[in-house]
């Protein structure tokens, strides 16, 4: 398996999904990820029990998709900090560290002398990377944020999806929506930070924030009302396809109830093949549709030709008929069917891992491989599972370590 991370230390001290994500990743590219949990139950993401309505150990009592997924991979250390054995063995773990990455609040940081200073008088040569609500300077840095509040609704994205005269706003699609997004992003900081210190041999302070991934999901938008100087007015959207091409834009439904997304950007060009393969050629001739001019002059009738045709099959003729065409278009999926999809599983997009009950789950890997091959990926540590290993690794004997437990400095 291709590792580049293979060799690099992360130490993370954080919890929830943004931060700990970005781990997920690193460890899923090969890097030692090492999670401090407070000793006393650990990262404060084990305790939910619902998301979205979901139970989280509906299936299983050990293996929860909302901690496996920015987990996974990674070792679990319990510590308490507040300690003077807990600061002991923090301190020489960091001194091991390649990066340390943590989403505490400043506040809590310089509590518990954890913030750049601290770290950098530990190990000058690390990588510290923090990951804040609303980014570090101005009167809000100090302040939290979750992916709901400043991802979704500050950023401009729940306010974007949400139709106009809705009695409700729309949320996001699933949970940890813009924590995971985060998490991708924070880990490209990380290995540009890395490259730059291999060449440079200067450590970096990566920060990343929800509200800056979030404007950046929403870059087109944002940019778009600044050019503009205000917020653009609210095109008025067609039951189907854009107020400009039938063959792109709102979805088509088939015969059988499942809804088909085209992104077909050409309409002139694509307007043939479609109408040949669903089995309606004459449409090919009719002036009305004969250039992107022509269709965009009569997008209502051009749409209602679609919906009729699409109308008209059920998936799976559809499928079989647009199968080797030209033109893009794919199936609104539900969850498990993506999971399932054929060629997310012949590119090794979900991969097998066991459980600490030695059953056989599946989770979604990072998105990005290496050499053409698929990443295999490991569960999430249980609370505290690699204490006494780390604990030997940085030095400490049998009698030490008993002695840290017994003081309860170590979980």
């Amino acid at each position: 398996m291709s590792s580049p991370m293979e060799g690099v230390r992360i130490v993370e001290l954080a919890q929830y999904t943004f931060v700990p994500a970005s781990g997920a990743v690193l460890a899923d590219w090969g890097a030692d990820v090492i999670k401090i949990e407070q000793t006393g139950g650990g990262d404060a993401q084990r305790s939910i029990l619902t998301m979205l309505g979901l139970d989280a150990n509906a299936v299983s009592d050990t293996f929860f998709p909302i901690l496996e997924g920015p987990n996974r991979g990674k070792r679990s250390i319990g510590l308490d900090l507040s300690t003077t054995a807990g600061r002991e063995v923090f301190e020489k773990l960091v001194k091991t560290a390649d990066v340390f990455v943590t989403n505490f609040r400043e506040p809590t940081r310089k509590k518990l002398k954890v913030d750049v200073a601290d770290i950098r008088a530990l190990n000058p040569q690390v990588i510290y990377m923090r990951g804040t609500g609303m980014g570090p300077k101005g009167p809000e840095g100090p302040d939290g944020g979750y992916d709901q509040t400043v991802f979704w609704a500050r950023s401009g994205n729940a306010d974007a999806t949400t139709p106009p005269q809705s009695d409700r706003a729309i949320g996001m699609p699933t949970g940890a929506f813009g924590d995971n997004i985060g998490g991708m992003t924070i880990a490209g900081g990380i290995a540009a930070a890395l490259y730059r210190r291999a060449v440079t041999g200067e450590p970096s302070v990566v920060d990343a924030s929800l509200l800056s991934v979030g404007m950046w999901t929403a870059q087109y938008g944002i940019n778009h009302a600044l050019l503009e100087g205000r917020q653009p007015p609210r095109p008025v959207l067609p039951a189907h396809g854009s107020p400009r091409n039938p063959l792109s834009g709102g979805p088509y439904q088939t015969s059988d109830g499942r809804w088909i997304q085209l992104g077909m950007l050409q309409p002139d060009r694509y307007w043939p093949e479609i109408c040949e393969r669903l089995g309606r050629p004459e449409l090919i001739t009719d002036e009305r549709f004969a250039t992107d001019d022509a269709i965009a002059e009569n997008i209502g009738a051009a749409a209602d030709c679609v919906a009729e045709m699409i109308g008209a099959v059920t998936l799976e003729e559809f499928r079989s008929r647009m199968r080797g065409a030209r033109g893009q278009w794919a199936l609104l999926q539900n969850y498990f069917e993506t999971g399932h999809d054929p060629q997310a599983r012949a590119n090794g997009y979900v991969a097998k891992v066991t459980d600490a009950d030695g059953i056989q789950r599946e989770l979604v890997t990072a998105p990005v491989q290496f050499d053409e091959e698929p990443l295999q990926i490991d569960r999430a540590p249980q609370f505290a599972e690699h204490t006494d290993e780390i604990l030997a690794e940085l030095g400490f004997d049998d009698d030490k370590v008993r002695e840290f437990r017994t003081g309860g400095a170590v979980a």
